[in-house]
């Protein structure tokens, strides 16, 4: 269950056996969500956030920084997936200091 970004106390993470289409799991404290990733012709087109089966999801008070996450680093976390699951890389962690 590689973790690839740390945020805030966010944790962005790809659970081993993962399945398309692409996406990552975040989790806050006890909560977690999943980002799903829309692409069209290979490009990134937007993102859905969906509830964790048996997870209470991420509240929404929370969500404004998770979106903003997502929109800064759509790219890094759709590359980093095509890597760990179709290459077979294992990522690194990157914790983010620096609020967006």
């Amino acid at each position: 269950m590689p973790k690839v970004f740390e945020y805030f106390g966010f944790i962005f993470m790809f659970y081993s056996n993962e399945h398309k289409p692409i996406h990552i799991h975040i989790q806050y404290n006890e909560f977690e969500s999943i980002a799903e990733f829309l692409l069209k012709n290979g490009k990134i087109v937007g993102f859905k956030i969906k509830k964790s089966k048996g997870k209470f999801p991420i509240p929404e008070s929370k969500m404004v920084e998770v979106k903003k996450f997502l929109t800064v680093y759509k790219q890094d976390i759709v590359n980093l997936w095509v890597e760990y699951f179709e290459l077979g890389k294992k990522p690194k962690c990157i914790k983010i200091t620096k609020k967006l």
